[in-house]
């Protein structure tokens, strides 16, 4: 099991069964790696996919558990950038979004991909 699959809980434990429906994403095999890589050309995009693989305590976050001093609108612009981008997962709990890395779809289409992120520094 590599670091980066070890760190996520869901690796560990499974999705909960009564999660709502994830928001539309790429299917695994059409995760481009040029978006991937447009999208985390962008410093704060990069930023948000290393800490949900490094600090992540549970199942999925919004925008909030990041603490950026950001207007919510710049946040779910970005947010949206990655997951157009197939990197993130998001699903809908009433008013929020939570998000979290797809860590087994990203290991399995770009193996290694994902501890260049981890090793990352700003």
């Amino acid at each position: 099991m590599s670091r980066v699959s070890s760190t996520f809980p869901a690796d560990v434990f499974g999705e909960p069964d009564f999660l709502p429906e994830p928001l539309p994403e790429p299917a695994t095999q059409s995760i481009r790696l040029e978006a991937v890589f447009g999208a985390l050309a962008e410093p704060l995009r990069l930023t948000i996919i290393q800490r949900l693989l490094l600090e992540s305590e549970s199942f999925d976050h919004t925008c909030g558990w990041f603490g950026f001093d950001r207007p919510k609108s710049s946040l779910t612009h970005h947010f949206k950038a990655l997951r157009a981008a197939g990197l993130i997962r998001q699903r809908q709990y009433g008013l929020e979004r939570r998000s979290r890395v797809r860590t087994d779809d990203l290991n399995a289409r770009f193996p290694g991909l994902l501890e260049l992120v981890v090793a990352w520094t700003p």
